[in-house]
């Protein structure tokens, strides 16, 4: 029997604890042996909670406990749950998250720290929810010379721009009912500047092309200046318009960057509407392949948090099983990239335009 720990008892961590609980005879036939939680360390009392007895507040019980190889760390950001996380791994136990910050920030480092000392350190979560993505990609697909990564990495966005698109809203109503919803949060910068679709690209290019990437190195452009007669282009046009996380390699140069592009209603990731995500690869065998589903939520994505947990009960003692090289080789510039670009400027401005660039 393996036991697990859970830091962090919010959304997703509350979702693992009763998915191993209700589903405990399935995870034990995949993984091969009971799978048990033993312990989920939180900051205060949840007095009547069915998982009450397993909670504690001193990581260090955690920590100092052999019988738990594995840490489910859900807590998010990059304090206690950067901390927490290499304490586990120094301690040898294997580490799972959801925390697309922390892989995309600290994950060559936390990786590295795995290897070093014999655990494991599994993120499949931390990019499009219940989606399985990295794992196809760093092991289905390794047949294959990856060509681009490109996804709606997003919910929110997606959300927004659907209703743009299909329903003629403002950003401003769409973002507003959006929030009503519950799709987005009541500070939505990171949704819709981009910052959150542009950490989950650092992880896929990643593992898409072996070689680290920071969310400071790469050129981030949200939906906020989006608006209905840009939405009323691309329908004229028959394109949709999708806020993608894209990592390619174009005349050698390896670009890394997230922003709104009109793609054709024929595209595969046209279709890809609402809160759902979705992840197209393009390799040099399979061709063109979509990953599609639901990017977010409680059980999604602790379905993906499990399915990690039982790579490593069904694999005991192998060592950081996909990852990346930590370099100093940042992707190329975003002012180099050759592609065509889409300007809408005031019909004023018009004639001062025709001086410098003839006929319009």
């Amino acid at each position: 029997m393996q036991k697990i720990a859970i830091a962090g008892y919010g959304t997703v961590g509350g979702g693992v604890a009763e998915i191993l609980r209700r589903n405990a005879a399935k995870i034990a036939e995949s993984a091969g042996e009971p799978v048990e939680l033993k312990y989920i360390l939180v900051r205060r009392d949840f007095p009547g909670d069915p998982f009450e007895k397993e909670m504690v507040r001193d990581f260090s019980v955690i920590e100092s406990d052999p019988e738990v190889t594995i840490l489910v760390e859900t807590i998010g950001g990059c304090g206690a749950a950067l901390e927490y996380c290499t304490r586990a791994l120094k301690a040898g136990k294997s580490v799972v998250t959801a925390n697309k910050q922390l892989v995309a920030e600290h994950g060559a480092a936390l990786m590295e720290l795995a290897r070093e000392y014999g655990a494991g350190f599994l993120f499949e979560a931390s990019v499009a929810g219940g989606i399985p993505v990295l794992h196809p990609l760093s092991r289905c697909l390794g047949a294959n010379v990856l060509e681009e990564v490109s996804g709606i990495l997003n919910g929110t966005t997606n959300y927004i721009l659907t209703q743009m698109l299909e329903n003629g809203e403002s950003y401003a109503d769409a973002l507003s009912n959006a929030q009503r919803l519950g799709y987005a949060e009541a500070d939505p910068t990171a949704d819709v500047e981009g910052i959150d679709a542009a950490r989950k690209s650092c992880i896929l290019s990643g593992l898409a092309f072996g070689k680290n990437v920071s969310p400071e190195d790469i050129h981030v452009e949200g939906i906020s200046k989006v608006d209905a007669l840009d939405a009323a282009f691309a329908e004229s046009g028959g394109m949709k318009i999708k806020l993608l996380g894209r990592t390619l390699l174009q005349n050698g140069k390896r670009f890394c960057f997230v922003s709104p592009h009109f793609i054709k209603a024929s595209a595969l990731l046209a279709g890809v509407n609402g809160v759902f995500n979705a992840v197209c690869v393009r390799a040099s065998e399979v061709g063109e392949v979509l990953f599609a589903g639901p990017g977010a939520g409680r059980y999604p994505t602790a379905s993906a948090v499990i399915g990690d947990i039982i790579d490593i009960v069904k694999n005991p003692g192998r060592v950081q099983p996909a990852g990346w090289d930590a370099c100093n080789e940042a992707p190329a510039s975003f002012s180099q990239f050759h592609a065509r670009f889409y300007v809408r400027v005031p019909e004023c401005n018009k004639a001062a335009l025709e001086q410098k660039l003839g006929k319009i």
